[in-house]
């Protein structure tokens, strides 16, 4: 509601200032567009990232490199190395509850890939969503069992 003491003065009702009209208009002869040049003629304009020659601040910024693949598959990479200290804590088999509760993994809901980096002695039985042909043949050969889930 409007009432006398909330009334606004509307912004767009307000007339421009009509200059170029010569020396009759009190605003001399160049009109405020100072004397000749392009700023000076009618139809200039120039774009907000223009700096008058020196070289843009967009261009002077750093490009981002690289790509990245919308369709890849993110992982978590856990090394054979880390069951066996899992091992040491006394656990033999071992999914992505234990490794989050062992710290192993930082997030939750995230795919788990073994890989075959050291050697283990010990028998174990891992779920994992992925795993490599020698993480794989390294827990075979101590005589455990890794079982892929996806």
């Amino acid at each position: 509601m409007f009432s006398q003491n909330n009334i606004k003065w509307n912004q767009s009702a307000r007339k421009s200032k009509r200059v170029g009209r010569w020396n009759s208009s009190w605003k001399w002869t160049f009109c405020w567009r100072g004397c000749k040049g392009q700023n000076a003629r009618a139809g200039s304009k120039f774009s907000p990232t223009f700096e008058w020659g020196q070289t843009s601040l967009f261009m002077r910024m750093p490009k981002r490199r690289g790509f990245r693949n919308p369709c890849a598959i993110d992982f978590v990479v856990v090394n054979v190395s880390a069951l066996e200290t899992l091992v040491a804590k006394g656990i033999t088999e071992i999914d992505k509850e234990v490794l989050l509760q062992n710290r192993v993994i930082r997030k939750k809901n995230v795919l788990v890939k073994l890989l075959g980096n050291w050697e283990i002695k010990s028998k174990v039985k891992i779920k994992v969503d992925f795993a490599s042909k020698s993480a794989i043949e390294k827990v075979n050969k101590a005589w455990g069992e890794v079982e892929i889930a996806v």
